[in-house]
């Protein structure tokens, strides 16, 4: 049997790196736990704020917590009461200690349709309104393309359009070569909750080959 593996976690220490980055011995379980359910805290209450990623740095005494988002804005909302409020329930609900620092950190991202993630989102929310799933595919296929990418790949699976039994839809343009290690792929995959079930979706995008490190700050600039 085939032995899939995700594109991003392929390319790790070669053009990608890790979205956390911390280090301990003693509180690890606890830590990791905490990142968990920080990332789940955000897909949920920032579902349609279009976030690409979450970065977490933990200091001795702090965590500082990068938002990439297409519309950081909604994240900020009226006089930053929107950073203030999940500040508060972190500290609360998740680090349950005043202890430690928490900072927030928005950047906007300059090129969102070429963003798997953002593309999903959009795509889950699609299906969750009823649409025609083949008309979602080729509106994202169309949009991913005339924003430079160089390949993309979409696939739903699940009871589409509300039919009895389960299948796989996929569509493609262009070129995804998962085995070269310096293609820049990005990739992610959630479900939508429709009244049919879940519908899975998978996004491959293709940006490019890349030598050395990606630069994180090319592709977002800072929003204070």
């Amino acid at each position: 049997m085939a032995h899939k593996v995700n594109p991003k976690v392929f390319r790790l220490k070669t053009i990608n790196t890790w979205n956390s980055k911390w280090f301990s011995v003693s509180d690890y379980i606890p830590q990791l736990k905490a990142d968990t359910q920080i990332k789940k805290y955000f897909d949920v209450k920032l579902r349609e704020a279009s976030i690409d990623r979450i970065t977490i740095d933990r200091g001795a005494d702090s965590i500082d917590i990068s938002i990439y988002s297409a519309r950081p804005g909604v994240i900020i909302g009226k006089g930053g009461a929107g950073i203030e409020e999940i500040k508060s329930h972190i500290i609360k609900k998740i680090i349950k200690t005043k202890k430690v620092k928490v900072n927030i950190n928005i950047k906007e991202v300059s090129k969102p349709n070429l963003s798997a993630r953002i593309i999903a989102v959009s795509v889950a929310l699609d299906l969750e309104k009823r649409m025609p799933y083949r008309r979602i595919l080729k509106k994202y296929i169309d949009t991913v393309m005339k924003a430079g990418a160089e390949g993309v790949k979409i696939v739903v699976a699940g009871r589409l359009g509300g039919v009895e039994i389960a299948r796989t839809e996929t569509l493609s343009q262009g070129k995804i070569p998962l085995h070269t290690i310096r293609a820049d792929i990005d990739y992610t995959r959630l479900a939508a909750a429709t009244t049919y079930g879940a519908i899975g979706v998978k996004v491959w995008i293709y940006k490019g080959e890349v030598f050395g490190r990606k630069n994180e700050s090319d592709n977002s600039k800072s929003n204070k």
